[in-house]
């Protein structure tokens, strides 16, 4: 590929013309057809949410969302002045009907959700849910954002089609990334939505920081363009498989009277409800001391003291038996 890269420069302010070609290609395996026209490719999904931040959204509006959501560990959209509104969710995601509830709040709000191996939680949004959510959307005329960055890593089989491929009037910006498939340090992502949108963003985005890495994006463009990505992505399952069946064994045998949680369907993570009633900050600062590095739930809801995020998908797999090994002794003793 070195001898192929010609000398770098700025990018197209929506990024490289053949890397969104691609991506469309990649789209249409998900059943989201679109044009290159209507890709902005960004520094990873975390750009595309500040982009709207600043872009789209108007000073205290509200940001409807899953409670818990990783969004409500990031200080990003309360530091632009947005109000986030948790919705609770069930084992099949998201309840819709919850948004009849908030009509106060319905005027210049947007809903922000991630349906497939939802973090932190791993929970998949159901078919029927996802048709359900998209019909209350459209009726109430809520914007959808939807973080679909996990959306490939699925274990057992593949998940529903996106909500994307629900939208009518294109009311859905669709979230995607290499970050969490491939490689964080690429920082190459996509955002899909209506090109009057994608223009104005990818404008801003210029004026941010001239455009996504040149290299990045033709490196982005070699994985799609040579099959090899597909071919990436099924030896990421089997590894993910594996590992996830290590934490499900390890945490039956430590944790099988201390604790609860759903075996996930994909993604990286296992929400994990701890029995007894304990500070999170306690239990995270034990369990540092010993070692082991977990997220406490309250990071990404306040009432979610008694969860833990756990991952099974860095570590090495004699850590991930070593960690909830010692998570379990250090629960018992407090």
């Amino acid at each position: 590929m070195a001898a192929q890269i010609t000398p770098l420069s700025y990018e197209e302010p929506r990024g490289n013309e053949r890397l969104r070609i691609a991506i469309c290609r990649y789209l249409e395996t998900k059943g989201i057809y679109t044009s290159p026209s209507s890709i902005l490719i960004v520094s990873g999904a975390l750009q595309a949410l500040q982009l709207i931040s600043i872009g789209l959204l108007r000073k205290g509006s509200t940001i409807f969302l899953e409670r818990p959501s990783y969004l409500f560990s990031l200080s990003m959209f309360q530091s632009a002045e947005m109000k986030l509104s948790g919705l609770p969710m069930d084992d099949a995601g998201l309840i819709p009907n919850e948004i009849f509830k908030l009509k106060h709040q319905k005027e210049s709000a947007v809903l922000y959700t991630i349906p497939t191996f939802h973090n932190p939680t791993g929970i998949l949004m159901r078919e029927k849910r996802r048709i359900e959510l998209m019909r209350i959307c459209e009726k109430e005329q809520i914007p959808i954002i939807e973080d679909n960055v996990y959306g490939d890593l699925w274990i057992d089989m593949p998940p529903p089609a996106p909500l994307k491929t629900l939208d009518k009037y294109g009311s859905v910006l669709y979230l995607g990334s290499l970050s969490k498939t491939l490689s964080p340090g690429l920082r190459i992502g996509w955002m899909v939505g209506p090109e009057s949108v994608i223009e104005r963003l990818s404008d801003l985005k210029m004026q941010t920081d001239y455009g996504s890495s040149s290299l990045s994006q033709r490196v982005a463009l070699e994985w799609f363009s040579s099959g090899l990505y597909e071919e990436h992505l099924n030896n990421v399952r089997e590894q993910l498989k594996i590992r996830r069946e290590v934490a499900m064994q390890a945490l039956t045998d430590y944790l099988k009277r201390l604790a609860s949680w759903c075996e996930p369907k994909g993604g990286f993570f296992i929400w994990v409800k701890v029995s007894k009633q304990m500070q999170n900050k306690h239990l995270f600062e034990r369990a540092l001391a010993e070692g082991v590095l977990l997220n406490p739930g309250n990071i990404y809801a306040k009432e979610a003291y008694q969860y833990l995020r756990l991952s099974y998908a860095f570590a090495p797999i004699d850590e991930i038996k070593e960690g909830i090994y010692r998570l379990g002794k250090i629960i018992q003793s407090m």
